[in-house]
């Protein structure tokens, strides 16, 4: 009796302890993972044997399919930027909701200043421009860091 019970125990483990859930992300690549949570534009997720936790952005996903149960879930859409005029297509996103999106380019400059305009009204204007110059090449995700008048932007794409 004792061995039925260690027997159904490893076995129940083992299903535990399994990949549960596959990553589809836009670039073609899949994971097989245990899916932890979805929390502030993140995924968070372990691999197989492993209790460290890796984040990958909600805009690098497509989808995420539970392997026991075959149903999935819809994370993010794929973004196709081909000219200047997709501008309003182009992310800005903070640096750390870039995981998972490969550097394409980088960009930088002197930040709009316009003469009795606010502050906030100067930054989306200095946006404005670097999400043209993104549309312009392709990139559909852009990272700023403006800094004492001049900005520094990334590009990020699938």
């Amino acid at each position: 009796m004792k061995n039925v019970f260690f027997t159904l125990a490893i076995l129940f483990a083992n299903i535990a302890i399994s990949q549960t859930h596959q990553i589809s992300k836009h670039n073609g690549e899949e994971l097989d993972v245990n899916f932890i949570k979805h929390e502030n534009d993140l995924i968070h997720y372990s691999f197989n044997g492993s209790s460290e936790e890796h984040k990958i952005t909600k805009y690098a996903v497509s989808k995420i399919t539970n392997k026991q149960t075959n149903q999935t879930k819809k994370i993010s859409d794929r973004v196709v930027v081909d000219s200047k005029s997709d501008y309003k297509m182009v992310t800005v996103l903070p640096q750390e909701k870039t995981i998972g999106l490969k550097q394409a380019a980088n960009f930088s400059g002197i930040s709009t200043k316009t003469k009795g305009e606010p502050p906030i009204a100067n930054q989306n204007q200095t946006a404005l421009r670097i999400k043209t110059q993104s549309a312009t090449k392709g990139y559909p995700f852009v990272s700023i860091v403006e800094n004492d008048g001049k900005y520094e932007a990334v590009a990020y794409m699938y």
